[in-house]
């Protein structure tokens, strides 16, 4: 099966989209409990997991390691966290939510009272009820997050304070998966790895990712090599980038993948210069989908970094929800009831759309130019005249009037407002009709 042929097997109901979303929304269940960071045994507990069912290559770097402006932090494990009252209760206990613990705090034994701890605990004074999410990476800090209720509940104390981590050198860890195509141009897919427990922050652009590798690998041909990168967001991206020289001249498109859940509407992030095919193709599917299309900020994931001025990489980004656009973002809220099956699934097919535009964008020589080419005697045109025309023939009549050698099928469907997998469709049988050949 050809990623055409599964995007139209989704679409007519042949393959089971919604089963799908069970499953990927399954995946996000298994790995929703792991702390992940920006280093340490959570990312590598996550890439095993995906390990399981894909080929991934885990990398290591090691701490200290300069990777252009950036050195790689030291690795970071968290064995237990909690703040006790005096009857030895957790009051926050990280074992209840890894949430509770910032991420990267240093080792600390210590009883304080509740006026010595407040410059340490984090809430969120409008949403009493949720957990904040916060880092101190490069800063070597402490702190607790805690919900504003539980922090309104907590007296005076003493209260017995443990962060049971380690912070020292270790190394950064990403995973890597390359599908041979037939040719060695690529198509990057890329997801941070970097979240503990948020689902749609972190776990939706992973399962999607995932996903989507396994349906390519299962194709029997692919036009491009794919590559996909599981790295920790912004340090893992620079990691790469700063040692795989050698692969960037092959990369002719890329999308990061994030925020795929939640009830918005798709949203897709152009590339820094905006018109690059990536962008083209994305922007099809997006705006077919009633999704909406911005123009590049230089704020946000992993898309950044790929368009960073020395690198000029064609990578634009996908989410549904994105970040800071939701009360949920970065906080415990987004858990795996903010995330529905559907929603995962609806982001799988617009990826899996976009990588079919990627595959079959070709331009074509009408070999018929002079008057509409005779269709019936071809057997490609309805037997019964007299009626309006079906959009299977539409689609043939625009990409017969547009084949030029020179305006390609994605072009047509941006000048006829059609759907490209239609026109893709209708290519094929006229190029089998012998009425079109790819322009040489």
């Amino acid at each position: 099966m050809t990623v055409a042929q599964h995007v139209d097997a989704l679409r007519c109901g042949r393959l089971d989209l919604a089963g799908l979303g069970e499953t990927m929304h399954a995946a996000m269940t298994r790995l929703y409990p792991i702390c992940r960071s920006i280093t340490g045994n959570g990312v590598r507990s996550t890439l095993d997991v995906l390990a399981e069912s894909l080929d991934i290559e885990r990398r290591s770097v090691p701490s200290g390691a300069r990777a252009f402006d950036w050195t790689v932090a030291d690795e970071w494990n968290v064995r237990d966290a909690y703040i006790a009252d005096r009857q030895g209760r957790r009051v926050v206990d990280f074992q209840r939510h890894n949430l509770h613990l910032m991420s990267y705090s240093v080792p600390v034994r210590a009883t304080m009272t509740l006026s010595e701890l407040r410059p340490h605990l984090h809430t969120l004074p409008d949403r009493p009820d949720w957990i904040p999410y916060r880092t101190t990476y490069y800063n070597r800090d402490w702190g607790f997050c805690l919900s504003e209720n539980q922090l309104r509940s907590m007296d005076e104390g003493p209260y017995d304070v443990v962060v049971d981590t380690t912070i020292e050198p270790g190394e950064l860890t990403y995973g890597e998966l390359v599908l041979p195509g037939d040719s060695t141009d690529e198509v990057m897919i890329s997801a941070h790895v970097c979240h503990p427990s948020l689902a749609n922050d972190n776990l939706s652009g992973i399962t999607v990712a995932a996903q989507l590798a396994r349906t390519l690998r299962a194709m029997g041909s692919r036009r491009y090599t794919y590559r996909f990168l599981f790295a920790p967001g912004t340090i893992g991206s620079i990691a790469w980038l700063s040692r795989n020289a050698d692969v960037l001249p092959r990369l002719r498109h890329g999308l990061v993948l994030t925020g795929l859940g939640g009830p918005g509407a798709l949203v897709y992030k152009r590339s820094r210069r905006g018109e690059r095919t990536i962008d083209r193709a994305a922007a099809h599917v997006v705006g077919r989908r009633g999704g909406e299309i911005r123009g590049y900020s230089p704020y946000g994931y992993d898309e950044r970094q790929f368009n960073a001025i020395g690198f000029d990489l064609p990578f634009g980004r996908l989410s549904r929800t994105p970040h800071g656009e939701y009360p949920e973002y970065h906080t415990s809220a987004d858990d795996l009831s903010f995330v529905k099956p559907a929603e995962v699934a609806e982001s799988y097919l617009a990826v899996l759309e976009i990588v079919d535009v990627l595959e079959n964008e070709e331009r074509y020589e009408n070999l018929s130019p002079f008057g509409e080419p005779q269709l019936g005697k071809r057997g490609i045109y309805p037997t019964t005249g007299g009626k309006q025309a079906t959009d299977a023939v539409m689609a043939m009549l625009w990409v017969l009037a547009y084949s030029d050698g020179e305006t390609s099928v994605l072009d047509i469907a941006t000048v006829a407002d059609v759907d490209f997998a239609g026109l893709r469709a209708a290519a094929d049988t006229l190029e089998g009709a012998g009425l079109l050949a790819p322009a040489q």
